[in-house]
């Protein structure tokens, strides 16, 4: 194969985003998929609504936090799906507000639509194993597909897999789960539920999670998650649940990943049969889609440059190198059990996202996206969700683009000028 200016490991919305803002500049740019998908959490893994993207004061919404090509992405999906369902006033008072949902189905094909019209190449179904350097330069990765191996070749490169895989083949400094035990947050699979009774469903939730609670109890509930959680929006009586929860196992680790995929499905078995057993609402329901890869909240993180800190973030920290923002609340599901830790953030307030949190310390054509950049295990709670990933994404597309017009490495950019270029699309920065 060619040897491509930019090649981005994980086509996620990370990864997509960094794609699509690298070859938007000029660059060729090849994205390489474990799945058959573009949109990782999103597609594969079912993650729904989007977490909250903005600020608001008195009830209004005062500054979109994550805009330029997350908006962009917006757009589009909202331009494909008119006509296909009734309008919805936007609403973002409620935890399912219609400005944070979004068709799944649609989405991926608006990726599809993206990739197409910035001339991103993908190679989907391919796993990359290795990676060949020489000193601070990374010249090669090789991946395994249907065909055998490939060696793919290029001048730069971004991990956006989320797991930091090629960080982690490359001998990057990275930090597995939180500090001190390396437990990193539960896994989870999304799936969700159709003919439901949804007015009644509201009115008899109290009652279910308070039952949810003494089937925990009594053990008829192996699932350690403290209650239900659902989310509405999908359409007329489908709710979507984001409620099981597998503990104490390494995503990075085959056979430990593989069998949290059994243990979620059975999660997902035991909570469909409870509400059926439980709910009046349930009694025409059916399980209609159960996510095809069970979402990784957190696994390994770069320690790069800057170590971003979750002090740093409730400061509402400027720093001068600043790419993306952010402003979720630090929502830490427990790695070893039962509750979740969530300290919330103003929602008048916000973040900066240093570019040097992107930059291993050990390589000058390589940049991390997405999950998976240099943060503490409490500050990657927080900067882990989707729309701060397609922003992260976007600054390192933007990046590359930058070092490669310049002739220069990735640690030598000209940072004023990746954030001139990066305002200059609609990006918010500060």
């Amino acid at each position: 194969m060619k040897e491509y200016d930019l090649i981005v490991a994980g086509g996620g919305l990370a990864g997509a985003a960094a794609a699509f803002a690298a070859a938007r500049d000029g660059l060729s740019v090849l994205i390489v998929e474990k799945a058959a998908s573009l949109g990782g959490a999103l597609s594969g893994g079912l993650v729904y609504p989007f977490c909250p993207f903005y600020t608001e004061t008195d009830g209004k919404l005062t500054k979109l936090v994550n805009a330029g090509l997350f908006s962009e992405m917006i757009r589009r999906h909202n331009e494909k799906i008119k006509g296909h369902f009734p309008p919805a006033e936007p609403n973002i008072h409620q935890a399912d507000g219609d400005i944070r949902r979004f068709k799944t189905e649609y989405f991926k094909m608006v990726l599809d639509d993206m990739a197409e019209e910035f001339g991103v190449d993908i190679l989907y179904h391919t796993m990359i194993h290795s990676v060949e350097y020489e000193g601070r330069t990374i010249k090669a990765v090789k991946a395994s597909t249907k065909a055998g191996e490939l060696t793919l070749s290029a001048k730069y490169f971004v991990d956006a897999t989320g797991d930091g895989e090629v960080m982690y083949l490359a001998g990057c400094d990275c930090l597995l789960g939180r500090e001190g035990d390396n437990l990193c947050q539960p896994m989870t699979t999304c799936f969700r539920v159709c003919n439901i009774d949804l007015p009644l469903y509201k009115k008899e939730l109290p009652e279910l999670q308070k039952l949810y609670k003494e089937a925990r109890a009594s053990g008829e509930i192996t699932n350690p998650r403290e209650n239900i959680l659902q989310f509405y929006g999908i359409g007329e009586g489908i709710v979507h649940y984001n409620t099981t929860r597998v503990v104490m196992l390494d995503p990075t680790d085959p056979i430990a990943l593989s069998r949290a995929e059994g243990i979620a499905r059975r999660q997902v078995y035991e909570i469909f049969d409870f509400l059926k057993k439980n709910s009046r609402a349930y009694k025409d329901a059916v399980l209609i889609s159960v996510a095809s890869e069970i979402g990784v909240r957190e696994s390994r993180k770069l320690q790069g440059v800057h170590v971003i800190t979750e002090e740093e973030l409730f400061a509402c920290t400027r720093f001068e190198d600043s790419i993306a923002l952010g402003n979720y609340d630090v929502d830490i599901h427990s790695p070893d059990g039962t509750g979740t830790r969530i300290r919330k953030f103003d929602r008048d307030k916000y973040y900066t996202i240093p570019y040097r949190s992107l930059l291993p310390k050990e390589y000058d054509n390589l940049l991390v996206a997405g999950r998976c950049i240099s943060t503490t295990h409490e500050a990657q709670s927080s900067v882990r969700i989707m729309p701060i990933c397609v922003s992260i994404g976007e600054a390192a597309g933007v990046a590359v683009a930058e070092a490669a017009r310049s002739g220069v490495g990735v640690h030598g950019v000209d940072i004023k000028n990746v954030q001139r270029t990066l305002t200059g699309y609609g990006a918010e920065i500060y």
